[in-house]
């Protein structure tokens, strides 16, 4: 175990020379916890605890690598360093001694420390005996109400190291839960998408929700709706099945800058308020982007024609237009609804309460298989419409002014075309001079 901690967190891999830190300093938190584990990051998260100065230490080192400076608490001193592939935060040590800084962490698997300098482990809390275990156990009670974020923050690590919670720490929470309201809404948000994310996070939502931690923020959210998550995780498997490249737009993110994929939409879409316009609000109080609540509105909005069996060319080509790149959420939230059927007892655990037979996959399958192939086919006219005149040539041929009409012509070349009533630009035209007749 040591030899790995040592070669994750060796000097050599930083963007900076150890030289620059002073004697002792330590590393802490999730960088030592995931070097022990043998959990490798692509992208570099160090996290140093320095007796003293350590702002001054942080705003040198950016200085001199040209790295990014961000001071995050001026009055804890602590500071961020940014590199192209790395983050180094710098925070000053809590209490008079490294111990007394590890007792103040959240959970023990956190409170494990390594000195770069000596190459040794500080391990007061016993925190690698619970990492062997795979088991999140809290430091104490009072830790967890100091921060009560630590409460939604135990849920989401015990998913991504795939941990249970030791019986004592879920019982502390459960008892903490209703100092979750103190939280600022973006704080828990950055939390529950973690959680989303992957079908990892479902059990451990649902027990989040269980122990009163979802409510305060997802006020609509009910057993119904982390049966339903559990339904988008089944019927996202079951697409990635069978359309793999439909299962990679699921893991996309909504935006370069906003960290939720389109699955963590259509599983959004499942705790907030079913109608649209509530669902919009909802989300802007729990400061969502626009684009995420795009993304839920439009997926809401759509559902209903989604459970159209026949539907014609026409209506098809007006649901890619609206869905756009909200399809893959649109319809895997479409899928999850159809295949979820009556949950099974009450006395299992939500996330085993979906059961979907092979005859109901099949029938989901088939309903949208047309619409799923006719997305993922860029040449597909209804999916991906090619204009064959713009509004500017429909203007000079049709010697008609600008307006609104333009676009609503426009619209009908468009369903002729995949209607195959028209194919070229001079049929395009004469359709246009016939509507405007009639």
């Amino acid at each position: 175990m040591h030899e790995s901690v040592l070669s994750t967190l060796a000097a050599e891999n930083w963007p900076f020379s150890l030289e620059w830190l002073p004697q002792p300093a330590y590393i802490v938190g999730g960088a030592v916890r995931d070097a022990i584990l043998g959990r490798t990051r692509e992208y570099l998260d160090l996290d140093f605890v320095i007796p003293s100065k350590a702002v001054k230490v942080a705003r040198a080192i950016a200085h001199h690598y040209k790295a990014g400076f961000v001071l995050l608490d001026a009055k804890r001193q602590i500071a961020r360093v940014v590199f192209p592939h790395a983050t180094a935060d710098f925070a000053q040590q809590e209490g008079n001694s490294l111990e007394v800084d590890l007792h103040r962490r959240d959970f023990t698997v956190n409170a494990i420390a390594y000195n770069p300098h000596t190459q040794e482990i500080i391990d007061p809390l016993q925190g690698c005996i619970d990492l062997q275990q795979g088991i999140l156990r809290m430091v104490s009670p009072a830790n967890l109400e100091d921060d009560p974020l630590r409460l939604m923050r135990g849920y989401r690590q015990a998913a991504q190291l795939g941990f249970t919670i030791e019986p004592v720490t879920q019982a502390a929470i459960r008892s903490l839960a209703s100092n979750i309201s103190k939280v600022a809404a973006e704080r828990v948000r950055v939390e529950i998408g973690y959680l989303l994310a992957n079908s990892q996070g479902t059990p451990w939502i649902t027990s989040a929700w269980e122990d009163g931690l979802i409510a305060p923020f997802f006020k609509n959210a009910t057993r119904e709706s982390l049966i339903k998550l559990a339904a988008v995780d089944n019927a996202a498997a079951l697409l990635t099945q069978n359309w793999q490249q439909l299962g990679a737009q699921l893991q996309k993110y909504v935006r370069d800058t906003i960290k939720t994929t389109w699955l963590g939409i259509a599983k959004l879409a499942c705790l907030v308020n079913p109608d649209p316009e509530l669902a919009e609000i909802e989300l802007h109080e729990l400061t969502y982007s626009r684009a995420e609540i795009r993304g839920v509105t439009t997926a809401l909005k759509l559902l209903p024609q989604l459970q159209v069996v026949d539907m014609s060319l026409r209506e098809q080509y007006f649901l890619f237009h609206d869905a756009d790149m909200v399809f893959p959420a649109t319809v895997v939230l479409a899928v999850a609804l159809n295949n979820l059927v009556e949950a099974m007892s009450g006395d299992k655990p939500l996330h085993t309460a979906v059961a979907i037979t092979e005859e109901t996959k099949a029938r989901g399958c088939l309903v949208w298989a047309s619409l799923i192939n006719r997305y993922l086919n860029p040449d597909d006219l209804v999916a991906h419409p090619t204009a064959l005149v713009s509004g500017k040539e429909l203007i000079i041929a049709l010697d008609i002014p600008a307006s609104p009409i333009i676009g609503q012509l426009l619209t009908e070349i468009a369903v002729a075309q995949v209607e195959g009533k028209v194919s070229t630009p001079i049929e395009a035209i004469a359709f246009a001079r016939q509507l405007l007749k009639t």
